[in-house]
């Protein structure tokens, strides 16, 4: 009786699914069709870009953004970088756009995201055109942005968080002790503080080291940026910071960090001026303008392939926010074989993940050295597994405050016998072939013996690890030792240390990849791997459930983040020692 109610109650539940599902795809298509039509710009437009948004690699298309419709399931506010930087430039030559608007907000992208960001609006004023920015507040990323503006307006009542960088590690090891879970821990480096939160209730000083130089490192380029933006020194926005003299709107004038303290209406008003709108301003929000058709530019057979890694590594196919080493595997072997693509860009985006998709990414990046240039790009992070990724291309170009190195390897497992046996009343018992048969089995205590395999595992993989890493560094392991140990490092640290090239941007490392192939600007850009269509996603997997299911506890994701982490641990993991989160 009771499975017979289960499965009609999920037979109705599945039914009531379907049927909702049908209405929410016949209304996003007729509205897909409505806006199907070419975006037009009008004359003395004005571009919005909204500091606030959810920046990632690319953008993920989405069909009901901009229906009012009660879809759950369809992310919003989520904006690719490469084709935000792409229409910032178009926008710099695009004659019906008069100036650029930055909305302020509480930004949702990592540091080396919102460097990109900035060097795009300089480089957009080189025009000769105006950039406002208008925020009732600015936290502190959105504010490095904004700060490259012309004219910043804040709100009255409105702040400009302004105090200085922090970082929190959340710890775990209490709570396994009450539940009555052991944790198992095999790593190298004494850097490599993944599984800190399961070990202790506190930083050990090796990690509490490398975070404090790691925020100090790119808490100076932040200083330095904004303070060739405002024309200020850095001693002075570090003594307004530090004493947290930016406590009202009115104090944000009066140190400089804003030009002009009025409302919405008043920075339009100065706007329509500049512009010399007669009328209403033509606001164009940057997801639309993206759409707009692009002026053709010469035509080139030549092609340089980026190719896009972001978010963990795993193995196997993966799927939405993942990289599968498998498949970007595939897709540099591809782009090595097709004789239109004249060199290639890794733009990498990842804190690490699976020893051995990271391992599998390394052999075709070695494969296609010397067939044809292969410069990497390095985004917000790329640590661990994801230096992985990079560390034998030809170039390695990072930003400034790019978190990268993280040279080591990890492996957890647990003891739950406790849990099963004292807490919850379950025994179990085994029938083995030998002594070995049952290696890592969290039901029983687990001896010397195993534990000194499986430590053997990961000193290998260690020696594996830093011995490729040095030889496509060009140094002696012994140098390479001296910075690895699983130590995070900025991409300023970075650079100086040899783990990194050159520090630039995403085109930088373009131009790098062009000048190395020989084809000077003669080239077209291809993003890979190919987008999978939003209905593919849709339906294929159920992820856009569980993600706006997660979207809506992201309150509570912080504290829930390392457990949710641990079922993807499984093998040996060369992994960021922390879970990173930009909180501006």
């Amino acid at each position: 009786m009771k499975s017979f109610l289960k499965y009609t109650l999920a037979s109705l539940f599945a039914l009531v699914l379907f049927a909702f599902l049908g209405v929410v795809l016949l209304g996003g298509l007729a509205g897909a069709a409505f806006e199907a039509e070419e975006v037009t710009v009008k004359e003395k437009s004005v571009l919005v870009v909204p500091l606030g948004a959810r920046f990632q690699e690319r953008t993920e298309e989405n069909p009901f953004e901009e229906l009012n419709m009660p879809v759950p399931f369809a992310e919003v506010g989520s904006i690719g970088l490469l084709d935000a930087l792409r229409a910032i430039r178009q926008a710099k030559d695009d004659d019906n756009i008069q100036a650029i608007c930055l909305k302020g907000g509480l930004a949702m992208a990592g540091m080396a995201t919102l460097e990109e960001l900035q060097d795009a609006i300089l480089d957009f004023k080189k025009s000769g055109k105006k950039v406002y920015a208008y925020g009732d507040m600015y936290s502190e990323g959105a504010y490095l942005v904004a700060s490259a503006a012309d004219s910043i307006f804040l709100n009255p009542v409105g702040l400009v968080e302004f105090n200085g960088l922090r970082a929190e590690v959340v710890f775990l090891k209490k709570m396994m002790e009450k539940i009555g879970v052991k944790p198992l821990v095999f790593r190298v480096g004494q850097f490599k503080s993944a599984v800190e939160p399961f070990l202790r209730d506190n930083m050990s000083e090796e990690n509490r080291l490398q975070l404090t130089e790691y925020l100090n490192s790119i808490y100076e380029v932040y200083l330095r940026h904004i303070a060739q933006n405002r024309n200020k020194s850095v001693g002075e926005l570090r003594a307004i910071a530090d004493s947290m003299l930016v406590r009202t709107a009115e104090d944000a004038r009066r140190f400089g960090l804003v030009t002009h303290v009025a409302y919405a209406d008043e920075m339009e008003a100065s706007l329509k001026k500049t512009i010399g709108a007669e009328d209403k301003i033509n606001y164009i929000p940057l997801q639309k303008y993206m759409k707009a058709k692009r002026s053709a530019g010469k035509a080139s057979k030549n092609r340089i392939a980026v190719i896009v890694a972001e978010g963990e590594i795993v193995d196997g196919k993966g799927g939405d926010g993942v990289i599968s080493g498998e498949e970007i595997a595939k897709e540099i072997k591809k782009a090595r074989e097709d004789e239109r693509v004249k060199a290639i860009v890794l733009r990498i985006n990842s804190p690490g993940g699976s020893f051995f998709a990271s391992d599998k990414m390394w052999r075709e990046v070695t494969l296609t050295k010397g067939v044809k240039p292969i410069v990497a790009s390095m985004s917000d992070l790329a640590a661990s597994g994801g230096y992985y990724m990079a560390m034998n291309c030809d170039t390695i170009v990072a930003r400034p405050t790019t978190l990268t190195g993280s040279i080591g390897i990890f492996g957890v497992l647990f003891e739950a016998n406790q849990l099963l046996n004292d807490k919850l009343g379950i025994t179990t018992e085994q029938v083995t072939t030998g002594p070995y048969a049952d290696l890592g089995n969290p039901t029983r205590p687990m001896r010397e013996d195993e534990k000194a395999i499986i430590q053997a595992q990961i000193e290998r993989g260690y020696e594996i690890f830093t011995t490729k890493a040095a030889e496509g560094r060009g140094m002696p392991r012994e140098e390479l030792l001296k910075v690895a140990s699983g130590r995070i490092w900025s991409g300023v640290q970075a650079k100086a240390r040899g783990l990194v090239d050159v520090l630039g941007s995403y085109d930088d490392a373009v131009r790098i990849a062009a000048q190395m192939a020989g084809i000077g600007d003669d080239y077209r850009v291809r993003f890979y791997p190919r987008q999978k269509p939003w209905i593919e996603k849709l339906l294929g997997s159920g992820s856009g459930v569980k993600n706006a299911m997660l979207e809506a506890m992201k309150e509570y994701r912080l504290l829930l983040a390392p457990i949710e982490k641990v079922k993807r641990w499984q093998g040996v993991q060369a992994r960021l020692p922390f879970e990173l989160r930009f909180l501006w």
